[in-house]
């Protein structure tokens, strides 16, 4: 049992970013089909794959105004991140990792909700005779990109107050162009570059950050003292559940409340909304805890 323990905790990026229905129900379902799969030569891009394709036709379930097919979508939808988690606790129980593999993970959740997106824009525009809700589907999508961007980057910054190997995705701007223009010619270094893309927002929106991370660079290198990992891990842990409702999770919640009862323009109106104003005071919190470390 212990063994087992152990074993579920590496297949985990961290314990402090995991939300309580990821640790309670995703990861331990993820993990028992990674270690299923561990030893069959089946890839974590593979289970990104079908990952992409389960969860790319909930919106035609979301779309179909019936409770039934709404429960479907949902069953779907949950599905689709039972295999995400699978794909991230297989690569690090075998070790196979990629470029490509986390470029993957992360265009996985945009096409599922692109789709969940255009299922309720189509299923308004049944309703009520109008496109207009498009504009707020787009304006959805835009948001839900910032936001999944933004979450993303402070799960992996703490990651790399963990440990080095915790971390070990998290890199800078230079790193990543550099990373791009060694990669010979092909799919992936196509794909890479909407990597460069995805990190450039993200530096640009946290200039605090980056201002902290080339200070601490400057004085000890990739050596930061413990006293001062410890300092950022606590105060980044506080405003862990904040981040939270702004992940798969703490999105879908509502969602599945809300399009249980049919009144679905109510979601876009909480993405664009409610969720920007979370991802606003997360981000304001942050650079003022960055600025803390300038002082």
């Amino acid at each position: 049992m212990g063994d087992i323990n152990k074993e579920y905790e590496a297949s985990l990026k961290s314990i402090e970013t995991e939300n309580k229905v990821d640790r309670v129900f995703y990861r331990p379902i993820g993990f028992r089909i990674a270690r299923l799969l561990k030893d069959t030569g089946i890839t974590p891009n593979v289970i990104t794959i079908i990952s992409i394709f389960v969860g790319g036709v909930v919106g035609y379930f979301f779309y179909v105004n019936n409770i039934v097919y709404t429960i479907i979508g949902i069953l779907l939808l949950v599905f689709a991140n039972i295999l995400d988690c699978v794909d991230g606790q297989l690569a690090r129980m075998t070790g196979i990792k990629s470029a490509i593999g986390r470029i993957l993970d992360g265009m996985a959740g945009d096409i599922w909700f692109t789709s969940i997106y255009i299922g309720f824009a189509l299923r308004l525009m049944n309703i009520y005779d109008t496109a207009w809700f498009f504009g707020l589907a787009v304006l959805s999508g835009l948001s839900h990109l910032i936001q999944a961007n933004i979450t993303d980057y402070y799960k992996t910054l703490h990651l790399f107050f963990i440990s080095k190997e915790k971390g070990s995705e998290f890199q800078s701007l230079q790193q990543v162009k550099e990373k791009h223009k060694a990669m010979k010619p092909g799919i992936n270094k196509t794909f890479y570059l909407l990597y460069i893309g995805y990190t450039y927002l993200q530096v640009k929106a946290t200039p605090c950050l980056q201002k902290m991370l080339a200070q601490l660079s400057a004085q000890f290198g990739d050596d930061i003292p413990d006293n001062i990992r410890q300092n950022f891990r606590s105060r980044s842990l506080a405003l862990m559940p904040y981040i939270d409702l702004l992940t798969f999770n703490g999105r879908t919640i509502v969602m599945f409340i809300i399009v249980l009862t049919g009144h679905v323009w109510i979601y876009f109106l909480y993405e664009i909304i409610v969720l920007n104003l979370v991802l606003i005071f997360v981000m304001n919190r942050h650079e003022k805890m960055c600025a803390a470390f300038l002082k």
